[in-house]
């Protein structure tokens, strides 16, 4: 049975790649990206094994990362967007479901946008405003306004919806909003982990990949999206040394970290890099692991272009 799954796992992903992209030529310049197409290929069908082998490399010479990602307590993404119409994905503990602090405040941004698109909320530069803060500036007050405004169940069923399906069962959980950034408030606990504010690096991935292309509710959604995460004002962790390697790169972002739970995401793209890096950590040290971490991401991405 066992080997039935894998043939059955490995055909569908060679039946997906042969799925291509029109041959159109859009903007590199402008995101989402315009292939002409209604779909894109799954991720987890663009796993490249020698990119899985080189990622694996950089985090494994790192004694310290090693031990982590042995213990669950690191779990590495990184999509190679490079060619957009062969885009390549590596991940390291993809599926293992870590707390991620003020990360999933992407999920409560993508209910609202589902909600305005469904007419659910009204729009206003006050509703735009509160957006703004909980991506920008990771505000807790406006994270918990909207969440209070859309509810847990209207979050859930976005995140459950077969159309995004991130969080997934079947796939180790992923984004999740249990809990009010507050300390007020119920508490609902993923179904598989229990966890409030959860993510798996692969959903993660999967969000900024279906953003870069357009497909999160719709191209006009997408890009509102992407607007409201481009600019970051907090400069630390992944920024901190992007801001310096890659001055001309524009940097989507949403981070969080929680005593020891440090988690950061970021969508690159520049002249020359065009990458999504995600990470989730837990270690006193975290902030400093992913500072460190994406300057080996940042190097092997463009070693390989």
């Amino acid at each position: 049975m066992i080997l039935l799954l894998l043939v059955s796992c490995e055909q569908e992903a060679q039946d997906l790649a042969l799925t291509e992209f029109p041959k159109t030529k859009p903007d590199l310049n402008e995101l989402p990206l315009n292939m002409g197409a209604d779909s894109v290929p799954s991720l987890r069908t663009q796993i490249d094994y020698s990119f899985q082998t080189d990622l694996e490399g950089v985090l494994k010479a790192n004694p310290k990362w090693n031990r982590l990602i042995a213990q669950k307590k690191m779990a590495v993404g990184l999509v190679d967007l490079s060619d957009p119409y062969h885009p390549i994905y590596a991940r390291v503990n993809g599926n293992v479901m870590m707390y991620a602090a003020s990360l999933p405040k992407i999920a409560i941004l993508l209910a609202a946008e589902d909600a305005l698109d469904k007419g659910e909320l009204k729009d206003s530069p006050e509703l735009r405003e509160k957006m703004h803060l909980m991506i920008s500036r990771s505000s807790n007050e406006a994270a918990t306004e909207l969440m209070d405004m859309l509810g847990f169940e209207k979050i859930q069923n976005v995140l459950e919806d077969p159309k995004y399906a991130l969080y997934d069962e079947d796939y180790g959980g992923g984004l999740w909003v249990g809990k009010r950034y507050a300390k007020t408030g119920e508490r609902h606990g993923d179904p598989l982990m229990g966890i409030s504010h959860g993510a798996t690096v692969t959903q993660v991935c999967r969000y900024y990949y279906l953003l870069a292309y357009g497909k999160l509710i719709s191209f006009e959604r997408s890009k509102e999206m992407l607007d409201l995460m481009t600019d970051p004002a907090i400069h630390h962790k992944f920024v901190a040394n992007l801001e310096k390697i890659a001055p001309k790169a524009r940097l989507y972002r949403k981070s969080g970290s929680w005593r020891n739970f440090h988690a950061d995401s970021v969508l690159v793209w520049g002249p020359d890099r065009r990458y999504i890096l995600v990470a989730l950590v837990e270690d006193e040290d975290g902030e400093r692991i992913l500072q460190n971490l994406v300057l080996d991401a940042d190097k092997l991405v463009k070693s390989r272009s």
